[in-house]
């Protein structure tokens, strides 16, 4: 059975010459019409109808070229046709590796802040080790600091992880000066008052920051390591985790508006807490309810922090101190179930690989913030 499609006059289908798209390059042509005995073909009915074949029939390929003046005569080059065994493949080569910068390795024992811009960092140091990675949202908001041998004594050190939002001006400024504050606090009320002394370095430090003028803001954990007791810190929801024998004990509590004692004293400030699309947050905007920074919700987001006081025992192993990055994806449990195996009951730990694989396991798991791990071997300041 055949149908003919009746084509009304147009220039396309002039009878001039005009290269087939039925064509193969060399100029023959797919017929079409089905084939006859030998190579003869059969003419198009009419110069202005084209003859389809049955469903049942396939249409095969005219070994004589087409006359020239045919009425569908419109060619493509050879490289456009998309079927057709003469047809050669497109190869290409695979693009070189992209070779992505890490930092150098810093000469700490003062507070170092994390570079800007940079995909990751990477610190290897006698008793701690430290892993940044650049999240999927923009620039690297995140900063760490460590100061070692504090006034001479390699038992004593002060490590923090700050996680900026809005910008890492906050998290800069802090990283280079909490510290110093604190140990001028502690020189100030003496080692009976720790705790207020890194209450009142946390409150003097926002105040700075908000001198500066500049926006943003950034959650804080701290810990200080002074004649062998732990001093453990934090505004916002960065957190410090210690493993006890291998049992995962967390030392902060992250501060979200949905706590009821934050929203209540958020509240009683004359804000509002509400919860959009899952996140519960300040006047519709801030997610934590403690941080350095945020001068446009300094009535309601407080830098004080909390803070948490133990003395370093032998069960004592050691302590993680990471931003939301990674705690958003992974559990207490499960990053001290990764960390172990590299710090407890080797002759050479590998604390750095243990930090990298908690922040590619987050980052694996969907995590788009900026991630940032640092574990502290508490043994090797234990005193």
């Amino acid at each position: 059975m055949s149908l003919s499609l009746i084509i009304p006059n147009s220039p396309i289908f002039s009878p001039k010459k005009v290269p087939s798209i039925f064509c193969k390059s060399d100029g023959s042509s797919f017929s079409s019409s089905p084939r006859t005995n030998g190579s003869q073909q059969q003419p198009p009915s009419s110069p202005l109808s084209l003859s389809l074949s049955s469903p049942k029939s396939s249409l095969p390929i005219s070994s004589t070229p087409q006359s020239p003046s045919s009425p569908l005569s419109i060619c493509v080059p050879k490289k456009q046709l998309l079927c057709g065994t003469d047809v050669a493949p497109v190869k290409r080569k695979r693009p070189g590796r992209i070779e992505i910068p890490t930092s150098m390795a810093v000469q700490l024992g003062f507070a170092a802040e994390t570079p800007r811009g940079e995909e990751e960092v990477q610190v290897e140091e006698e008793g701690y080790s430290v892993y940044c990675k650049r999240g999927r949202r923009g620039k690297m908001e995140d900063r760490y600091s460590a100061a070692v041998d504090l006034n001479g004594d390699p038992k004593q050190a002060f490590f923090g992880v700050y996680d900026g939002h809005g910008d890492s001006k906050a998290a800069e400024f802090v990283a280079k000066n909490l510290d110093k504050k604190v140990k001028e606090e502690v020189s100030k009320t003496g080692e009976d008052a720790i705790d207020d002394a890194i209450r009142d370095a946390y409150l003097i430090t926002d105040m700075d920051f908000l001198k500066e003028d500049v926006g943003g803001g950034t959650c804080c954990v701290t810990a200080m390591i002074h004649k062998g007791d732990l001093f453990v810190s934090n505004a916002g929801d960065c957190r410090a985790v210690l493993s006890r024998n291998g049992v995962a004990e967390a030392l902060t509590n992250d501060h979200h508006p949905s706590r009821e004692d934050e929203r209540d004293r958020i509240e009683a400030l004359g804000g509002y807490v509400d919860c959009c699309h899952g996140v519960w947050r300040i006047q519709g905007s801030l997610a934590v309810s403690r941080a350095i920074g945020d001068k446009h919700l300094k009535q309601w987001v407080i830098a004080e922090p909390e803070t948490k006081m133990l003395k370093i025992k032998p069960e004592c192993e050691f302590l993680i101190l990471a931003s939301d990055g990674l705690w958003n994806k992974v559990t207490n449990q499960e990053a001290v179930d990764l960390v172990r195996p590299f710090c407890v009951g080797l002759d050479k730990p590998k604390p750095f690989s243990a930090c990298k694989k908690l922040a590619e396991l987050s980052s694996w798991r969907g995590s788009f913030d900026d991630i940032s791990v640092m574990v502290v071997q508490l043994q090797h300041f234990f005193f």
